[in-house]
């Protein structure tokens, strides 16, 4: 009670200084930025890519180091470049430098599992992004692959009507959370279409010339598919050229999503080399990132307080709006 009474007090007073002040036409000291600044002025921000050869990649580190180093944020990077022996040992080696955040973008469900558990335990706040682990961690910040899911296959539904209703699926890896949750969101859609014919589905890791290679037997062995599911748009460039040199780019329906890079996102619409490109916007995605790390230090939150997750607003991209301002983004522009 006293405590109570104290602290009333106190605040009471507080308002009277500062209704003279405003009374007497003088600035105010805002209370919450010293605490903010010190809170990020000299903290360090680790960046474990899957590879910064990705235009995700670049895009989530532009973003986030225009958004952090002028708050006095350190960005450091470890870039494995597609190798998971590598990421682990990058990643166990950050452990040990102890940075205040390490921002993960997972190669599966299960890689980093227990070194994001070792990491939280360490005094290291964890945010995924884009792909998660199957270990929760404080933030997640990236796609709900099952809406991306459900949306890529609603749209093939639609546009194998009246046709053979045969399509395939091309994913990245089996074990990557953007293949797995992504063919969820599928498999929920099509268990409510028995018109719709999964002939093929199978896994091209993330490469353009693997998924050109499994295309081209899928059309020779169904030269009337409707429609294709494929999981991203850098690795489906390679399906979508197999369908273009087998003629049947007016046949088949190409479904894809990706970061929303111009090149590879609105210029393969607008091409027609992609019906549809699910864009998750990369730059939203790293200033959504920006703002979460910032939230965290500025709020004080240590490893394991919380367990939240950021969901990135999906732009399907068609012809119809490819050419709009807005709706894809250019490296270094």
């Amino acid at each position: 009670m006293k405590k109570t009474l104290i602290t009333l007090l106190a605040a009471a007073g507080m308002a009277a200084v500062t209704s003279q002040a405003l009374a007497a036409g003088k600035g105010l000291e805002e209370p919450m930025r010293g605490p903010y600044k010190s809170a990020l002025t000299g903290k360090t921000v680790a960046f474990l890519p899957g590879a910064m050869a990705m235009d995700l990649a670049q895009g989530w580190l532009a973003g986030i180091k225009a958004e952090l180093e002028p708050q006095g944020v350190k960005i450091v990077v470890r870039d494995p470049n597609f190798n998971t022996q590598a990421g682990a040992q990058a990643f166990t080696g950050l452990i040990a430098d102890k940075p205040d955040v390490i921002i993960v973008h997972n190669p599966d469900v299960t890689t980093y599992a227990k070194l994001i558990k070792q990491a939280e335990k360490a005094g290291i706040l964890i945010v995924q992004i884009n792909m998660a682990s199957i270990t929760q961690s404080t933030a997640y910040v990236g796609v709900d692959w099952i809406d991306m899911g459900e949306m890529q296959a609603n749209a093939v539904v639609e546009a194998c009507k009246g046709k053979s209703g045969k399509v395939a699926i091309v994913q990245g890896s089996f074990t990557a959370a953007a293949s797995a949750y992504t063919l969820k969101g599928v498999e929920n859609v099509f268990a409510k279409h028995p018109e719709i014919k999964v002939v093929s589905n199978q896994s091209a890791d993330w490469q353009a010339a693997k998924a050109k290679e499994i295309m081209q037997t899928v059309l020779k062995q169904h030269g009337d598919l409707c429609g294709v599911v494929g999981f991203w748009d850098a690795m489906d460039q390679g399906t979508a050229a197999a369908v273009k040199e087998a003629g049947k780019t007016e046949q088949v329906f190409v479904a894809t999503s990706g970061g929303g890079e111009t090149k590879a996102t609105c210029d393969m619409v607008k091409s027609g080399a992609y019906d549809l490109n699910v864009s998750y916007n990369v730059p939203n995605q790293a200033a959504n990132l920006a703002s979460t790390i910032k939230y965290l230090l500025s709020a004080g939150v240590k490893p394991g307080q919380i367990k939240g997750q950021m969901y990135t607003t999906l732009t399907p991209v068609t012809k119809a709006n490819a050419s709009k301002e807005g709706v894809c983004w250019t490296l270094g522009g």
